[in-house]
């Protein structure tokens, strides 16, 4: 088996960073190339500026979707500069900023890359969560053509 290219998936969370600090022990024994990405998923923005109980318009200040979807694109990118300065130690890393779904994100952006294995953290939803919320995870696992690590987060004291 050679793993020569890792894709590892990231976003702001505690799952996410322990599935990097995983995906970059592994490229570290393979030397292998690294490739980071983050999903901008869409927001949902109000559509009525109106007080629903009095039907007055409410004052807010100019704030559009641009702006919103600019927010977004910072975060990733701080994102991705910190992964890359906590953990790439010398190793090659190619970083992906996507818009949409996150499974389909991850996916496509894994062929393009052409990894030999995907990397993601789970934040290990169950019940009615899971069923509202979808897995990631699941829908990577299920649809990917590579291997897939995904790695639960396990707290101290568990």
């Amino acid at each position: 088996m050679k793993i020569s290219k890792i894709l590892i998936g990231i976003d702001d969370s505690k799952f996410a960073e322990y599935a990097a600090s995983y995906g970059f022990d592994i490229a570290h024994t393979f030397n292998a190339h690294v490739g980071l990405v983050h999903i901008v998923e869409p927001a949902v923005t109000p559509t009525s500026t109106n007080d629903t109980m009095l039907g007055m318009p409410i004052e807010t200040e100019e704030f559009n979707n641009i702006t919103l979807l600019e927010l977004q694109k910072d975060q990733a990118e701080n994102v991705i500069e910190r992964t890359i300065k906590k953990y790439a130690k010398g190793l090659h890393v190619t970083h992906f900023n996507e818009y949409g779904s996150t499974a389909d994100g991850i996916l496509n952006c894994s062929k393009e890359f052409k990894a030999d294995l995907i990397v993601i953290g789970t934040h290990s939803r169950s019940g009615i969560d899971r069923l509202l919320m979808g897995s990631v995870a699941e829908s990577v696992v299920r649809n990917s053509q590579i291997p897939v690590l995904v790695v639960p987060l396990i707290e101290v004291g568990e």
